[in-house]
């Protein structure tokens, strides 16, 4: 995967930090390096924090993190990687697109995170190359980059590309990646500092994870789970769900119950309601488009239901890159 060998007989990575950022991938990047540097008694991996301009950036948490420096101050890197989360698509692109190709040129490997994989393809560096995103962007990315091929997966290397769903997708990638260039008993040795044993592999599908805690105490419920995100616009009644599932909708019931303390009715209007949830985060959507997108017959049925699950409005939602309007 890397390039070349590194003079000083480390690599160096680098994180550009995009506000909104999730710290979670930012702290499964680089807390791998550290323990690796540890294990090793030696600092085989280097990484910077970087910002566009060198000023500190707030992430989707609201914590602000100083950074190293400016990227383009950052040099050559055997690993370059955007970190990107709510409000994305905000930053300024005039600025964001070639600074993203002046760091590719300078970088052995290049990979995104989270919902950056979709500023990568926007910036034509994965074209021609299978990717993946976070599971909620990976519709769009499809559609608006047909250049790209498309994968569910949890991470994917392509050549020196990677692009990762983000949150705990990415420390199973940092563990493949120490593991291919450190060996496995440094990978393994990294695990057990963290108290990780269950490293999964890049070809998992990300949406199979939010049926996973009940595939073997409740399969019926992780079915029914699948039936119901496949139906988000046009929701489906919960006996046809239950009959798709193998069951009556009576055990169904009991099902939902025992595992969720919920009816299977509420839970399929909070995966509708969530959904209409991100799509609002997003910022791109109106509120009678998000309403009808999630299968509600008005933005009123749909405002009532929000408000009622999330305690307020959906004009109050208050996320970075947020412009509705109803």
């Amino acid at each position: 995967m890397f390039a070349r060998d590194p003079t000083d007989g480390r690599r160096h990575f680098g994180f550009l930090l995009l506000p909104g950022f999730s710290t979670l991938c930012l702290a499964n990047s680089v807390e791998p390096l550290r323990a690796a540097n540890e294990i090793a008694g030696a600092q085989r991996y280097v990484h910077r924090l970087l910002s566009l301009d060198g000023a500190p950036v707030s992430s989707s948490s609201g914590i602000e993190v100083t950074v190293d420096a400016p990227l383009d101050e950052a040099g050559r890197l055997d690993v370059f990687f955007l970190v990107a989360g709510y409000g994305f698509r905000d930053v300024p692109h005039a600025q964001l697109m070639p600074a993203l190709r002046r760091a590719a040129g300078l970088s052995d490997v290049v990979g995104g995170m989270d919902t950056a994989p979709w500023l990568l393809a926007a910036a034509g560096l994965l074209d021609g190359r299978t990717a993946t995103i976070h599971w909620q962007e990976q519709e769009r990315l499809q559609t608006d980059f047909p250049e790209v091929t498309f994968s569910r997966a949890r991470y994917v290397i392509d050549g020196n590309r990677i692009t990762c769903g983000g949150a705990t997708t990415v420390l199973d990638m940092m563990l493949g990646l120490l593991r291919a260039h450190g060996g496995d008993v440094l990978a393994l040795d990294i695990m057990r500092l963290f108290i990780y044993d269950a490293e999964r592999p890049a070809e998992g599908e990300q949406q199979a994870l939010v049926q996973a805690p009940f595939v073997g105490r409740a399969p019926i419920v992780a079915a029914a789970i699948a039936e119901m995100e496949q139906a988000i616009e046009t929701p489906r009644p919960v006996a046809e769900i239950a009959a798709a599932s193998g069951c009556s909708q009576r055990k169904l019931e009991r099902a939902f119950e025992r595992a969720l303390g919920v009816t299977p009715q509420r839970y399929y209007q909070y995966l509708r309601l969530a959904a209409g949830r991100r799509m609002l985060m997003d910022g791109a959507h109106s509120v009678t488009m998000v309403a009808a997108a999630t299968g509600f017959a008005s933005a009123t049925s749909f405002a009532r239901a929000y408000r009622r699950m999330f305690g307020h409005a959906p004009k109050q939602e208050q996320f970075p890159g947020s412009h509705l309007s109803a």
